[in-house]
């Protein structure tokens, strides 16, 4: 069956349609990486050679398998092959700390972990195999694999959505919320070149990244970012297509040579993950060829709103409607709806939902509302309303969720570490504006001690995405009647 057959269908999964490509268009770049590149055909043998690989050592179909590990052609291989074997790729921050790491690696009961040589210090009873190094290409296996039947529900991946406390929530994302993600895409991925600059570890990326290979174009996979190498190779490989996060929109208009670069092959640029200002969309539209798309959504899934910026300049303070058949609705504290134009917390449903978070019934109820009729629906923890043309704005956010650089961080988990120091008595963390990241956590604490060593302290607990930018004594944190931190009073007195 051709990949455009695959595609017309009501559900395949993605190394069916890889292997279609390989049939098909087996010599085109299907991943560049620096100055390394795989075609569909490499590609479709390297997944092979891992699902029998895998299957040879016994990882069963629906196990983990865990990848900690910077961006590479290598990583790339191993994440798509696991799925090829019906197993469920856990790819995990490499940022966060090596103690982070093994509780993630223990919580999706991984036997088996990919690394590169940042992260090799990983004490787990996990066989270790490292991506960058001969044990990979010594580990694989030229056997055929055994063919795997792969369900609609069945998981695909477990995307963790904090790595600092010992219990992070892995988010669970079935094969049919991928395949939405892939059915939604525009038709011109077929042709694209897709740059990749956020890691393969982030949900951001693989809306992006995933689909680009479904559709049988080329992924451009980046390294670290900077925004004049960015636009280089976005120049040198004609690219067509960009998934970026605010602050990297940020810190490529304000080059004062981006209007020197040639980027008229550029057709769809995409942002998500953080708040995305007006004002930088605007300046996107003026001067960056090819339209310029919001995605408003969450790694859980739910319901997602789309902005196509270029065609409604007037709306560019919101984030879009709802796409077609995601139903978003806003309830107040009661789980009631609310009247049309009020504000309300934002819950969604669609067909691309989470499973649940891994072995977190608590955590899975909490994020769950039900309908009158019954219908599931998960809480976005944002607070706002629609428009009179049904657009949404984002009032603020329920949840004290930080993002920073495109990073969810959670103020509870950094304020569950603080709290350990034998100088700290109480503490809270906010989330304040920054320049370079969006936002940036800032911490408050009463007790003893001096506030420069224990900011030293926290930031080697934890992994660099999670780092306090600075920590402030305080004589008490100012809190409600019924005991809460006043988080806002601490935001407006540390901005004063």
């Amino acid at each position: 069956m051709s990949a455009a057959d695959i595609l017309a269908g009501s559900f395949a999964t993605l190394p069916e349609l890889i292997r279609a490509h390989a049939a098909e268009r087996g010599q085109k770049a299907a991943i560049v990486c620096g100055d390394q590149w795989i075609s569909y055909s490499e590609l479709d043998r390297a997944m092979d050679r891992v699902a029998a690989a895998l299957q040879h050592d016994g990882i069963a179909r629906g196990s983990a398998v865990a990848i900690a590990s910077a961006s590479s052609l290598e990583y790339a291989q191993v994440f798509l092959g696991a799925i090829r074997a019906g197993c469920v790729a856990a790819p995990l921050q490499p940022s966060a700390t090596a103690e982070q790491l093994a509780a993630m690696v223990a919580d999706c009961a991984a036997s088996i972990l990919f690394h590169d040589a940042a992260s090799a210090g990983i004490e787990t009873s996990a066989r270790k195999i490292a991506l960058d190094g001969p044990a990979l290409a010594e580990w694989l296996s030229d056997e055929p694999p055994v063919p795997v039947i792969i369900g609609l529900e069945d998981p695909f991946n477990i995307i963790y959505s904090s790595g600092t406390t010992g219990t992070p929530k892995g988010i669970v994302q079935p094969h049919s919320m991928r395949w939405q993600h892939i059915v939604r895409a525009p038709p011109t991925f077929a042709d694209a070149v897709t740059m990749i600059a956020t890691p393969l570890y982030s949900n951001t990326t693989l809306v992006s990244f995933l689909p680009t290979l479904a559709w049988g174009g080329t992924a451009v996979l980046l390294g670290k970012f900077d925004a004049r190498t960015y636009l280089a190779l976005a120049e040198k490989h004609r690219a067509t297509h960009a998934m970026l996060v605010p602050v990297q929109y940020q810190r490529i208009m304000a080059l004062p040579d981006f209007d020197s670069f040639d980027l008229s092959s550029f057709q769809f640029k995409s942002c998500t993950s953080a708040p995305f200002s007006a004002a930088l969309k605007a300046d996107i539209i003026a001067r960056w060829p090819g339209a310029l798309v919001e995605y408003y959504g969450l790694t859980e899934g739910g319901g997602t709103c789309v902005l196509v910026c270029n065609m409604f300049p007037d709306k560019l303070h919101t984030v879009g409607r709802p796409v077609e058949g995601h139903d978003i609705r806003l309830i107040d504290d009661d789980g009631n709806e609310v009247a049309p134009g009020e504000m309300g917390e934002v819950v969604g449903r669609s067909k691309a939902m989470m499973s649940a978070y891994h072995g977190r019934e608590d955590a899975t109820r909490a994020a769950t509302w039900h309908d009158s009729d019954g219908n599931r629906f998960v809480r976005h923890g944002d607070v706002g309303r629609f428009d009179e043309d049904g657009f949404l704005i984002l009032m603020d956010r329920k949840k004290d969720l930080i993002i920073s650089g495109g990073f969810n961080i959670y103020p509870s988990d950094l304020e569950a570490i603080l709290i350990q120091h034998p100088d700290v008595k109480d503490c809270a963390v906010i989330g304040v504006p920054s320049e370079a990241w969006g936002e940036t956590p800032v911490g408050f604490y009463s007790g003893t001690g001096d506030a420069a060593a224990i900011l030293e302290w926290f930031n080697a607990q934890v992994g660099k995405t999670q780092r306090l930018s600075a920590l402030e004594p305080v004589d008490e944190l100012p809190r409600s009647a019924i005991g809460k931190v006043l988080k806002r009073e601490l935001r407006d007195r540390y901005l004063a």
